[in-house]
């Protein structure tokens, strides 16, 4: 089974140092675990609406890209949300 043409265990880890690099990135104190959840679940939600509008990526550069980016939106949503 694969995600975006990495499989499972690469896209943990590679949606991990995503979202270490969002953490980073945006100045948040998340915590590894939260890290790895952002990473993963901005990869994959940025990737449905990228679909959406008829790009599609695979790999595990593109994978880390999107995840950072996806990472980024949910810290900044986050932030708003808790004003």
């Amino acid at each position: 089974m694969s995600v975006n043409g990495v499989g499972i265990l690469a896209a943990i880890i590679i949606g991990g140092l995503a979202g270490w690099l969002a953490e980073r990135f945006m100045n948040s104190q998340m915590g590894l675990f939260m890290n790895i959840i952002l990473g993963i679940i901005g990869a994959v939600v940025l990737n449905f609406i990228l679909a959406a509008f008829g790009m599609a990526y695979t790999g595990w550069i593109a994978y880390l890209i999107i995840g950072f980016i996806g990472a980024c939106l949910l810290i900044a949503a986050g932030r708003a949300v808790r004003g």
